[in-house]
């Protein structure tokens, strides 16, 4: 059974950090390429960031450059989102995603506020 289960999120303070992890199974990890999109209060859901079968490239959306940093761990079948200088426009549910396999996490929040 393929399964993506988040963690990590949580309330931070504008200008603040967070660490999202996707704990990957059900399907051999490393050949796929991983992405995290988020869905904010009356949005649409997004693509933040995607990552290649080995880290090799990235993807990142303009709003989160130089912000966000996506990584992989291909020993742990597990992908990361570093969060920094956070903004209240960044509050969302971030979810993990594997495309070509067309499957979803669960989602974790992420709410920035003062």
């Amino acid at each position: 059974q393929v399964q993506l289960v988040e963690s990590g999120g949580g309330l931070v303070q504008p200008g603040g950090s967070l660490r999202l992890s996707c704990a990957a199974s059900g399907f051999t990890f490393s050949s796929y390429y991983m992405a995290w999109y988020r869905q904010g209060p009356g949005n649409e859901r997004e693509l933040v960031a995607s990552i290649s079968y080995t880290g090799g490239f990235e993807n990142y959306a303009d709003s989160v450059k130089g912000r966000f940093t996506i990584s992989r761990d291909n020993a742990k079948n597990t992908v990361y989102l570093q969060m920094n200088s956070l903004e209240p426009e960044d509050t969302a549910v971030y979810y993990c995603r594997n495309d070509a396999l067309k499957v979803w996490g669960q989602g974790t929040q992420v709410t920035v506020s003062s």
